[in-house]
């Protein structure tokens, strides 16, 4: 590989796909799925258009697939690193079967942080790199009563982790070369959730949210909402509320409501 090397996992379908097809221009690419055959022949596609590109299979929902992709990162060369795949599991609670939980956080949650992790020394040394990963609106759904979103407990808990993760390393790498970026999808039409975002007439497509993401790095944004129009108003309201809920909850005494009798 002679050219900046991109991984990107989940890369064998829906956004993932559409980041490699966008950056093979002028990168070289090492794609990370559980599907060998899929990513087989996108690599096949976009090694036609003058990328090299490495193909790692592995199951980020399993430590062993963690620990085989930050063994690759680990390596140094990788200076764009996408956190794309995960899963909806989609369901209540109750619902869920004890033996997925594990398998759900690890995916959604634990693997984008090993990887970073992973990725950062190699792109620190080179004073150069950068790091996307995909969250989800979900993230910011845990009070919303809209009988249109799915059941979400899991999958909303392991975005807002993301989410968390993601800007608050931002802030930790701000006096260094390394760019971050924490992509906030909506709806998207692809496979996802056995394709039911395409039947949906809001969904945005793959390649519009890929090539959004991309054109916020560029414009140096920390966080990418490819559908929101004034993202800096939505991005000071939420700062101002959480500045008022650390703020004025850290006070000596309890607040008044809490002085009253006792039941």
């Amino acid at each position: 590989m002679t050219r900046t090397i991109a991984l990107i996992t989940g890369a064998s379908s829906g956004i993932g796909a559409e980041y490699a097809r966008l950056l093979a221009a002028d990168h070289d690419l090492v794609l990370v799925a559980r599907r060998a055959d899929r990513l087989g022949d996108l690599a096949g596609e976009l090694r036609a258009r003058g990328a090299v590109v490495e193909v790692l299979p592995a199951d980020l929902g399993t430590r062993d697939g963690v620990a085989t992709v930050a063994g690759r990162l680990a390596s140094g060369d990788v200076r764009l690193l996408v956190s794309n795949a995960g899963a909806g599991g989609y369901a209540p609670l109750v619902d869920v079967d004890p033996a997925d939980i594990d398998r759900l956080l690890t995916l959604n949650a634990v693997a984008p942080v090993q990887l970073v992790r992973a990725a950062l020394p190699g792109m620190i040394a080179a004073g150069e790199g950068a790091i996307i990963t995909v969250a989800s609106l979900l993230a910011f759904s845990a009070g919303l009563d809209d009988p249109r979103a799915p059941r979400r407990t899991l999958y909303a808990a392991a975005k807002a982790a993301t989410v968390a993760f993601t800007r608050t390393l931002a802030g930790e790498l701000a006096d260094t070369p390394i760019r971050t970026q924490l992509l906030l999808p909506g709806v998207v039409a692809t496979e996802w959730n056995d394709g039911a975002g395409r039947d949906i007439s809001w969904a945005m497509t793959p390649q519009h949210v890929a090539s959004a993401s991309l054109a916020g790095l560029r414009l140096g944004e920390t966080v990418c909402t490819p559908g929101l129009e004034d993202q800096a108003a939505a991005l000071d309201a939420l700062l101002a509320a959480e500045s008022a809920l650390v703020s004025g909850g850290n006070q000596p005494t309890p607040a008044a409501r809490y002085s009253g009798p006792q039941v």
